[in-house]
């Protein structure tokens, strides 16, 4: 079992910064992969980015240059700086984690993941 809380959200002016972050409690060292999502109202679910064991990293083409996940192993925490925000990438942020090995093509796909959290709200204003 792995416990996952995100914070960080809020609300900010197009062209601003947040930092996401995702606390991972229980079994984390079995976590193989962790991603963050986002889901609007009316939308489906979208991956945002992934980090795996390898420290590999995926972006959604669509925050590709402007969010970047990062991962702090001491602290057992997930980020996503966020920066040049648009009002399209207001959402609910969903952090999540994967215990297994997989195919990382599908690390940005919502049923490659085991465990979620919460959800933290990112509204940006025009």
């Amino acid at each position: 079992q792995v416990q996952l809380v995100e914070s960080g959200g809020g609300s900010v002016q197009a062209g601003g910064s947040l930092r996401l972050s995702c606390a991972a409690s229980g079994y984390t060292f079995s976590v193989k992969c962790m991603g963050w999502f986002r889901q609007a109202p009316g939308k489906e679910r979208e991956g945002v980015a992934s980090f795996d064991s390898n420290s590999r990293t995926r972006y959604a083409d669509s925050v590709k240059g402007r969010f970047t996940i990062s991962q702090d192993n001491d602290k057992n925490t997930l980020y996503l700086q966020m920066n040049s925000l648009k009002p399209e990438d207001t959402a609910m942020y969903y952090c999540a984690a994967r215990l297994v090995d997989g195919v990382s093509w599908l690390q940005l796909s919502p049923g490659y993941y085991n465990y979620w959290g919460q959800g933290t709200q990112v509204t940006v204003s025009s």
